[in-house]
């Protein structure tokens, strides 16, 4: 008998999702699901896979699924996208709250599909430290914005071999066990900055990362290069905006619903 499971297709300034209503647990083993259905080219195709689950206090619970299948405990632009897809399937009023592995989210939904998520706390921040790769020092940053992310402030970002480099980083003894997701960023000015990132889970460079961007905004404050409110420059051509007043941080940047569409499994 062929069973099939509704999805939305979503994306937040490029960081795109498989998203899933996901409170009858529909899903039975979602690691492999995210393995299968968000490769690109014999599944739907996407950085993760978002599922909505129920809870007792809020409005619902996020979980998500980087594609390799490992799970991660948030995801910036992923938690945007379930805002909205929350909202519009009428799960969740504009201003929710819901649960994830990182704690309790505050998010609003506003004017074009634009939301406002309030990040967890950032944390474990260690600012100028030296990675040794391949025999040269890289001067980093760290910062735990719900995941981990180091930051590595550069003359140019298109010269950056991100995919290589990234890599090397993310899987440094220095990060052990857990590894980091790695950010290379250029200050524009003291409102703007430019960042691309590789991440842990995908093990490439995606076209955004709402943690990511966080972080180096985070960073790029602590160093005194940039102020609150901060505009992050992403690969993928959309801007996010970043607000941190040495304790709390928001992140906020517009969704787009790409497609919807049925999963169809025997």
């Amino acid at each position: 008998m062929k069973k099939a499971i509704n999805f939305w297709k979503m994306s937040g300034s490029g960081n795109d999702f498989v998203v899933i209503d996901d409170r009858r647990r529909a899903v039975t083993n979602p690691a492999a699901f995210a393995k299968k259905y968000c490769h690109r080219k014999f599944g739907v195709g996407a950085d993760g896979l978002l599922l909505v689950e129920k809870s007792k206090k809020h409005d619902f619970r996020m979980v998500y699924f980087n594609s390799d299948g490992s799970r991660a405990a948030f995801c910036g632009n992923g938690s945007r996208c379930i805002s909205l897809f929350a909202y519009l399937n009428g799960i969740a009023p504009k201003k929710m709250s819901f649960e994830s592995d990182a704690g309790i989210i505050y998010a609003e939904v506003g004017h074009g599909n634009t939301v406002k998520v309030r990040m967890p706390e950032p944390k474990d921040i260690r600012v100028d430290f030296n990675v040794d790769v391949d025999g040269k020092k890289y001067r980093a940053s760290f910062a735990d914005t719900g995941v981990p992310h180091t930051v590595i402030f550069v003359k140019d970002t298109e010269n950056v071999d991100v995919a290589a480099l990234g890599r090397k980083i993310r899987r440094h003894r220095m990060f052990a066990p857990a590894g980091t997701n790695v950010n290379f960023v250029k200050v524009l000015g003291k409102h703007k900055i430019s960042v691309r990132t590789y991440e842990r889970g995908v093990e490439d460079e995606t076209l955004a990362c709402g943690t990511g961007a966080v972080a180096s905004a985070v960073i790029s404050i602590l160093k005194k290069f940039a102020v609150s409110p901060l505009s992050a420059a992403t690969r993928g051509g959309e801007i996010l905006r970043v607000y941190y007043d040495g304790k709390t941080a928001y992140l906020e940047g517009k969704v787009e619903v790409t497609f919807e569409g049925k999963i169809v499994r025997t």
